[in-house]
């Protein structure tokens, strides 16, 4: 046999393979059937958790929908994401409610405060029919300080409006609320560049 011929017969065999491969899938796609909202959560001690948010928030406005967002800790950080997203006006809302991370305040009841104020923003952006998406930036962080009820913030979630979508984020997702959640993905540290000396950066880090 030539090598032309095995071209052929290998040629042939990926695409028997592909299309075996490809009937699998179309019948798994048609058995999907549920459309709702849902609460996703991006935790994991891995970088790229709230960008990873962002990121759905762009393709929430790429479908023409409006997108709500409310960071917990980060008040202390300037966000070149909330500078990008100003370029859709009002279909994106943005409230940065936290003053920095509790190591840096020293004050829990200042920290308690602010987390308070952040989760009753987020109730009123989850009651607002006009939103399709809210992003809950770094509430694992409220939760596992226990800034908030773990309780009462998830029968909230857990209560939200039908077709609205929530992603939290955030290291040491509470077990309560990946038990609630419809997706949960935890970021695995690999590698990261801050433990060869390298400081945050803008673009990459804020």
């Amino acid at each position: 046999m030539n090598r032309t011929t095995n071209k052929s017969a290998e040629a042939e065999r990926h695409r028997a393979k592909m299309a075996k491969r490809k009937a699998v899938q179309d019948s798994e796609v048609a058995g999907k059937t549920i459309e709702k909202g849902l609460l996703i959560v991006h935790t994991g001690a891995g970088k790229g958790k709230s960008t990873a948010a962002f990121g759905l928030a762009l393709r929430m406005l790429g479908r023409g929908q409006r997108v709500g967002v409310v960071q917990f800790i980060k008040g202390a950080w300037h966000s070149a994401e909330r500078d990008a997203l100003t370029i859709f006006g009002d279909r994106v809302a943005w409230y940065t409610m936290g003053e920095g991370f509790t190591w840096e305040t020293q004050d829990r009841a200042r920290d308690i405060a602010a987390a308070e104020r952040a989760w009753a923003k987020a109730c009123a952006l989850m009651a607002d029919p006009s939103f399709s998406l809210i992003i809950l930036d770094e509430l694992n962080i409220a939760l596992r300080y226990d800034y908030l009820g773990l309780k009462s913030v998830v029968a909230a979630l857990n209560a939200r409006r039908d077709g609205l979508h929530v992603v939290v984020t955030g290291r040491n997702a509470k077990p309560e609320l990946i038990a609630a959640a419809d997706l949960v993905t935890e970021m695995t540290l690999v590698k990261h560049h801050f433990a060869a000396g390298v400081k945050a950066q803008p673009g990459i880090e804020f």
